[in-house]
């Protein structure tokens, strides 16, 4: 990962939109990669914690944002993420907050590691959608080559259970993409 991460969020989010703008409600309740979730549920996880990712950008207690977000009707989650986004960027759109600290779930880190941890989070959170959805997109090779290091630096595999909310690093076969490959690496099942 570079030290000015938000190009890569920008690429991230650009990427999470286009597929959840293929989500049907009918969609809504299948289930995900990510054992806690059901697709409506990663949805509305996923705007909280963008929405959660602008307030710490601004300066703002994050950690006081739920990481859920209520009341989205069935259509409305494009719009819904798409507005969340449009505040993050803006919130981090100042080169000099990357130096800054700032208070995020994972400790008090500089700004550059806020946004890094916030590409894996929605990069991770893509690949669950996109096996949801059986896959109906293909996603950018690049950006999971690029967060899989983070993952690995940031999650080691002994650091797993208690206040860390991964499973245990799991075996991904060897003809695994870099998604499936980091999918593993955050205890999904591949």
């Amino acid at each position: 990962m570079t030290n000015d991460p938000r190009p890569l969020y920008a690429r991230t989010a650009a990427q999470f939109t286009s597929l959840l703008r293929t989500v049907t409600p009918e969609q809504l309740d299948r289930s995900t990669p990510c054992t806690d979730y059901d697709v409506r549920q990663l949805l509305s996880h996923v705007v909280g914690v963008t929405r959660r990712f602008a307030v710490i950008g601004q300066g703002g207690d994050g950690m006081a944002v739920p990481t859920h977000t209520d009341g989205v009707t069935d259509d409305g989650w494009s719009a819904a993420f798409e507005q969340a986004l449009r505040q993050a960027t803006a919130a981090w759109a100042d080169e000099t907050k990357l130096a800054g600290e700032y208070t995020v779930p994972w400790g008090r880190v500089p700004g550059a590691a806020a946004v890094g941890g916030y590409v894996m989070e929605t990069l991770t959170h893509t690949w669950d959608l996109s096996r949801a959805l059986e896959h109906p997109m293909p996603l950018d090779e690049e950006l999971a080559l690029a967060v899989l290091p983070l993952a690995r630096q940031a999650l080691p595999a002994d650091r797993r259970g208690e206040e860390v909310p991964f499973a245990a690093v799991r075996e991904a076969p060897a003809d695994t993409d870099a998604y499936g490959r980091l999918a593993a690496w955050l205890g999904r099942e591949v």
